[in-house]
């Protein structure tokens, strides 16, 4: 719980305090081409301040798109905003994927292979998705955000805590 409570406060993990759970993470984007916008406050299309509460990764558009962690979809979203989206519940985790390809037809995600309703079972690094335009999306990406217990984190903070928690393995 150290890493959490450092990811829920400064933002920063150090490899020290970098549990070794964190190695099971995935990191959601198999094409990464950079960052387009980060978590926290930002100038909307409006024009005013808004929050932004996830990490925008940008992508060629049809990119594989991974589960970050273990667990079971809890939400299919198809909405203005996300677009075409999907929850996945791990324990007290909730990782939203928003701006996705495909097509959402009786409460199913589809995208290629990939066909997935609430309940469904998704394991870490599993192909969830692909990165599409769909939603307020002004380019190609994925919008990743996560909760825990309800509060927003800062998924750089956790890609932070990975790749310590993974430097801590090596020898």
């Amino acid at each position: 719980m150290a890493v959490l409570l450092l990811v829920c406060g400064t933002g920063t993990a150090t490899p020290s305090q970098a549990e070794p759970r964190w190695r099971q993470g995935v990191f959601p984007v198999a094409s990464f081409s950079g960052y387009t916008s980060h978590f926290g406050n930002r100038i909307g299309p409006g024009g005013s301040l808004e929050p932004h509460h996830g990490l925008d990764i940008a992508a060629p558009l049809g990119s594989p798109i991974r589960n970050w962690w273990g667990g079971q979809v809890s939400e299919v979203i198809h909405d203005g905003g996300c677009g075409l989206g999907l929850v996945i519940r791990s324990g007290p985790y909730e990782h939203i994927y928003c701006h996705l390809a495909g097509t959402v037809e009786g409460g199913v995600y589809r995208s290629g292979p990939v066909a997935l309703a609430v309940g469904s079972p998704v394991r870490g690094g599993q192909l969830i998705g692909h990165v599409g335009l769909s939603g307020r999306s002004s380019g190609p990406h994925l919008h990743w955000g996560i909760r825990h217990g309800g509060r927003w984190l800062n998924p750089a903070a956790i890609l932070r805590a990975m790749a310590a928690a993974l430097s801590r393995a090596r020898p």
